[in-house]
């Protein structure tokens, strides 16, 4: 099973998106382990994790997860903020099986 990690501020506004692509995931029989964790716990989540998403909110902190990723070869992403907004679960589990079979 994969593991997609979502990471925001606090890791709390990225539940309901969670929700929504693990619904998704069920939906579309997709075999996937979805979480959300606040961004300060982003190299504590890094073992296991087939992609990482940010949420829009902390594009702040895309450049350094980059870096950190790419040391480990994990794919990582913004989500894209219509789809953040919307909660567009179908659209982000998407990406991130995407990224997954790159």
């Amino acid at each position: 099973m994969k593991n997609i990690f979502l990471f925001c501020t606090a890791g709390m506004s990225t539940s309901l998106l969670v929700t929504k692509m693990r619904d998704a995931a069920k939906k579309n029989n997709v075999d996937v382990n979805i979480d959300a964790f606040p961004i300060a716990e982003l190299e504590k989540h890094m073992d296991d994790v087939a992609v990482i998403l940010l949420g829009p909110q902390i594009r702040y902190a895309f450049k350094k997860s980059k870096e950190l990723c790419d040391k480990k070869n994990i794919p990582i992403s913004m989500i894209n903020p219509m789809d953040y907004g919307v909660m567009d679960g179908d659209k982000v589990l998407k990406l991130a099986l995407s990224l997954i079979n790159k």
